[in-house]
């Protein structure tokens, strides 16, 4: 039988154990973000950081009832210096992919980004095969690859563009060797390129797109073909990325983006910045 004593502990371990987790997290902290990549994250003319993550790290860290820090990082570094200690979070339209996943831990998602392909209107690219259809390379990838093997054939001759460090980068390598794949450092570059006209088509976050679609006037940059998620793209998702060790934090990013997914709040920011509701839907 339990003893007075035992009774009163065992009312007393959920208060403990919100204590001891409230105890473990810090008070302040400092989220990494690359600046270049609109709408997810850029900078604006007076050097502030501005798009759809930089609200939602507002409105996470109020939830969250921590003081929060953003600096930009360039995307190459990003992971070395989360781990080394330099910042304690990553949110920067990263996706979770295995290797990924060796290095650092993933909160739950908070948006939904496959990869697609955008080109001119005038290239004949514009015409690629399966346009709207999702692939999944790791829950049908024979029908992934088939319509992959339409794409390449399409792409033979022409210049394809990716940022690098980016999803698209290891699946270019994967799925397109080859073929005349150029990396730029930036997504802002990137699209440069594109609109320039000194790439024929470029691969990435499809909702990453709709920055340089809509600075361009109609029909001047469209979506063609398919787009994909699994595999080397990961989970078509994006999540805060954080120290494995780093554990009370990952549990309060994770109840943040619960929360704004499931009031509402994150279909609302979501539709501001990219005219489309992208969060996630459970």
């Amino acid at each position: 039988m339990l003893n007075r004593r035992s009774l009163i502990a065992l009312a007393l371990t959920p208060f403990l154990a919100v204590s001891a987790f409230a105890q473990t997290l810090p008070d302040r902290i400092t989220i990494a973000t690359e600046g270049a990549y609109p709408p997810w994250n850029y900078t604006a003319p007076d050097n502030s950081l501005i798009g759809y993550e930089i609200d939602l790290i507002k409105i996470l860290c109020e939830r969250m009832k921590i003081k929060c820090d953003v600096i930009s990082q360039e995307w190459n570094g990003i992971i070395p210096g989360l781990t080394v200690g330099k910042y304690d979070a990553i949110i920067a339209s990263m996706g979770v992919t295995e290797e990924r996943k060796k290095v650092v831990a993933f909160s739950k998602p908070y948006a939904r980004a496959p990869n697609g392909f955008l080109t001119s209107g005038d290239n004949d690219l514009k015409d690629l095969p399966d346009a709207g259809k999702g692939f999944d390379l790791s829950t049908n990838p024979e029908d992934a690859a088939t319509g992959l093997a339409a794409i390449k054939t399409k792409l033979e001759g022409k210049v394809i563009g990716i940022q690098t460090g980016s999803t698209a980068a290891p699946f270019a390598a994967e799925y397109l060797k080859g073929l005349d794949v150029r990396e730029y450092p930036t997504f802002e570059q990137l699209g440069l390129e594109l609109t320039a006209g000194r790439i024929d088509i470029a691969i990435a976050n499809v909702t990453a797109f709709k920055a340089i679609i809509d600075a361009n006037p109609p029909g001047t940059l469209v979506f063609t073909g398919p787009t994909f998620a699994g595999g080397l793209l990961g989970l078509g998702t994006t999540n805060v990325a954080l120290r494995q060790a780093d554990a009370s934090l990952k549990t309060a990013f994770d109840k943040a983006i619960d929360e704004v997914n499931k009031d509402g709040t994150n279909a609302t920011l979501t539709q501001k910045w990219f005219g489309t509701d992208i969060s996630i839907k459970e």
